[in-house]
């Protein structure tokens, strides 16, 4: 028997659908830059993050007992102040009872600020050799040392030995470092100190090409005259007398201000000052030990003129003398006596950063910032999504066994007999078939259902399908099926066509392309037994599972609907009913409003609608039903962007189920926070989780990074085995789950990330149609 239904006074759903698809394909690429952006930028703030951090391009290879026969004696034997006049090297020795204070390899943010409260006390400036990464990190502390006098100098950006480093590498090191230091405290500076350098005698043949090629820059190169071997930890005592010259002589002293616990450095600088000064020391920066040194020989040359600043790097060298008396631009004062501190020429070697240099350098400072806030945050973030995703599988086991056992009991099990929901349900039942175009397949969907064990009304709704769909079904010849023809209005609206026409209390609705077993009807009515019920759920499958994609979602369906529709059961806060196999009470479905049109996933809409009208719906997994999965990347993309974007509209429009009260209340404290959790929010942030492990084990450790995902997949290889057994499966199949969580569980990601783009955007989609081939057939064919 064949009708024809108008839409019933809805608006025409074509030219709403063209101005939805207008829209969205208006919006469509915008989203996509809008993700990848996202996506990018997140790259480079970890990417940025693990440079600061030394994780990625690290070289911990340091150089020791190389030959030196290629260094110049009188270096070796000179002071540990090394410039280039004019390409001539040329050493100097602090003058005697001077030290110079300096600190390698910070800034840090504890303690730096205490030795720099330590110098204040004591009012004695030093010179701070820094690393660029750490001065990009605590910027704060830099613009403080500054500011109290004290001098800055580069220690390499990222602390590595730079006679194993190419010349492009010494460069970028430097200006990485002097944009740092501008970005931080508005300056740049002329002195440098390689990394793993002590004495001038310890230059060798590989690190000399480096110093000349720093001296060809402008750079000084500072060395040191005692070593204090403060990160040796030796106490305070020795500290203190490992730093003191013999003699009377005078010297740059090292110490350190990072590298771990300084509390002894500390603790020994505040003696060692006081101790010196009562030798009758003075205490100055490396540029106020040059200006000291440039004035006794100015005096000595009888011309009184005093300098002893080093030019600025992209400068010329020009024996480290200014006419005016002045280092750029600051009057050179006198220092002051034994005893005292040398002071006004103490940052000589510094200059203001200005023009593209200061901005770069504040533009690196503030990217740092975020980074230091981004990366630890979100790694916090994720441990928490890592937790509640093993959590969730743990939840998902033990609630999946027991909704099993309990709906398998038998007599033998002795815990009150075989599982019944109550009396057989025997009478006749309407199922609804909505079809759009699926001359393929509805022939198969027709045929499974003849086969019924279960008295049934079949009707097929053909929703203005443009080719032989009807056709096909009235040709059959099947004496219970009634084709009925509308406008094309959309799958909603043809549910409802076929509630109305319904003529029994229980409809079942399927999908055009989905295939029955016999008795799946059967089994999918018996929860109507109880009369609290209103909607059931079928165990949906997937049927050509014989390529690549089918095998990835037939793990999908069988994880999917043995674990998460069974916790979800047991919880009564069960989420969607699939559009391929579910059953409802007619009243019930009238009295939420049927099938609604607001949203693209109207099987959830309508499930969440349930619930909150007070009815229990339920998951039946005996009740099978076999379905055509999409055949194509783009097909399933297509897919499940629309089944993604729609169960967001579904969750957004039921809101306010969050403060229903009683029994319709239920999904809205339960069922939604797990949804949203689970379904939304962990797999939105899920590729992060991904993006950090390769992270990993490209930059840091690749061997703990490998155990870690290997140890999420086999607690997912257990989930899965676990479905598979309970659901009586082939493991076979589980052979695809590594390749499924590289390659399909991503594309799931990204499906998702841009449905949240989507609905961030406003964006709307319109009904999309898959192509179906028909190869599904009778349940028997699938193996």
């Amino acid at each position: 028997m064949t009708t024809t239904t108008p839409a019933r006074g809805r608006r025409r759903a074509p030219s709403r659908m063209e101005r939805a698809a207008g829209k969205a394909a208006a919006l469509q690429k915008p989203r996509v830059i809008l993700a990848l952006l996202l996506l990018l930028g997140l790259i480079s703030v970890m990417l940025l993050d693990g440079y600061l951090r030394s994780e990625i391009g690290n070289d911990a290879r340091v150089r020791d007992g190389a030959a030196y026969d290629k260094v110049p004696e009188k270096i070796l034997g000179g002071g540990p102040i090394l410039t280039f006049e004019n390409g001539t090297a040329k050493t100097q020795s602090v003058p005697k009872k001077t030290i110079v204070l300096t600190f390698d390899d910070g800034p840090t943010a504890n303690w730096t600020p205490e030795v720099l409260e330590v110098l204040e006390e004591n009012d004695v400036e030093a010179t701070f050799f820094m690393v660029g990464s750490m001065v990009s990190r605590y910027p704060d502390v830099v613009k403080t040392l500054v500011k109290q006098g004290n001098e800055v100098g580069i220690h390499t950006f990222t602390h590595v030995d730079l006679s194993y480093q190419s010349t492009a590498r010494l460069q970028r090191e430097l200006k990485q470092t002097q944009l740092a230091l501008a970005g931080a405290a508005g300056v740049t500076t002329t002195l440098f100190r390689a990394p793993y350098s002590s004495e001038i005698s310890a230059v060798d043949n590989y690190s000399w090409p480096v110093y000349k090629e720093l001296g060809g820059l402008g750079y000084t190169s500072v060395f040191v005259d005692t070593d204090s071997d403060d990160w040796k930890k030796p106490g305070v005592s020795k500290i203190v007398r490992w730093a003191t010259p013999k003699k009377n002589e005078g010297a740059i002293v090292l110490m350190h201000d990072a590298g771990g616990d300084r509390s002894q450095t500390v603790e020994a600088l505040g003696a060692y000052i006081k101790k010196m000064k009562a030798k009758g020391y003075a205490f100055t920066s490396v540029s106020g030990a040059r200006a000291k040194l440039d004035r006794a020989a100015a005096q000595a040359r009888g011309t009184g003129a005093a300098t002893g600043s080093s030019p600025p790097p992209d400068a010329p060298v020009s024996g480290g003398q200014s006419s005016g008396g002045q280092v750029n631009g600051q009057q050179v004062g006198p220092g002051s006596t034994a005893g005292g501190t040398v002071s006004g020429a103490a940052q000589a070697a510094q200059r203001k950063a200005t023009g593209a240099t200061l901005y770069e350098g504040k533009a690196l400072v503030y990217a740092v910032a975020v980074a230091e806030w981004v990366v630890p945050a979100l790694s916090w973030f994720l441990v928490v999504v890592g937790v509640a995703v093993m959590g969730r599988f743990g939840m998902m086991l033990v609630l999946a066994r027991r909704h099993f056992r309990q709906r398998n009991r038998t007599r033998r099990s002795g815990r009150g007999g075989r599982f019944s929901w109550g009396p057989t349900v025997t009478r006749p039942v309407t199922v609804i078939v909505p079809a759009y175009n699926e001359k393929e397949c509805i022939a198969n969907t027709l045929k499974s259902l003849a086969k019924s064990t279960h008295p049934i009304e079949i009707i097929v709704v053909d929703d203005g399908s443009e080719d032989d769909t009807a056709a096909i079904a009235e040709s059959l010849g099947m004496p219970n099926v009634r084709v009925v023809r509308q406008e094309n209005a959309g799958k909603p609206a043809a549910l409802n066509n076929g509630v109305r026409q319904a003529s029994h209390d229980i409809v079942v609705m399927m999908d055009g392309d989905t295939v029955f077993e016999p008795d799946a009807v059967h089994q999918l009515v018996q929860p109507f037994a109880d009369p609290e019920i209103g909607a059931v759920a079928g165990n949906a499958k997937v049927g050509n599972r014989g390529t690549v994609i089918g095998a990835w979602q037939h793990i999908e369906y069988v994880m999917g609907f043995n674990l998460d529709r069974r916790m979800y059961d047991l919880l009564r806060c069960m989420p969607t009913i699939p559009g391929a196999i579910g059953a409802f009470r007619r009243d019930a479905v009238l009295e939420v409003g049927g099938m609604s049109e607001d949203t693209l996933a109207e099987d959830t809409d309508i499930t969440i609608a349930m619930h909150r009208a007070g009815w229990r719906v339920v998951y039946q997994e005996h009740a099978k039903a076999w379905t055509e999965a999409p055949g194509s990347l783009k097909q399933l993309w297509s897919q499940r962007y629309r089944w993604s974007y729609g169960t967001m509209q579904a969750l957004w429009k039921h809101r306010k189920s969050l403060t229903d009260k009683g029994p319709s209340g239920r999904f809205g404290r339960v069922g939604m926070p797990l949804v949203v959790l689970f379904q939304i929010v962990t797999p939105v942030f899920a590729p992060l989780i991904d993006v950090f492990t390769v992270y990993s084990m490209v930059f840091i450790d690749f061997r703990a990074a490998l155990l870690a995902w290997l140890a999420v997949l086999a607690v997912q290889l257990v989930c899965a085995a676990y479905a598979f057994r309970i659901d009586r499966e082939k493991y076979r199949y589980l052979a695809m789950l590594p390749l499924q969580q590289l390659a399909y569980r991503q594309m799931m990601y990204l499906v998702l990330i841009h449905s949240c783009v989507t609905a961030l955007t406003g964006g709307r989609l319109r009904w999309q149609k898959l192509k179906r081939t028909g190869e599904v057939g009778t349940p028997a064919g699938v193996s």
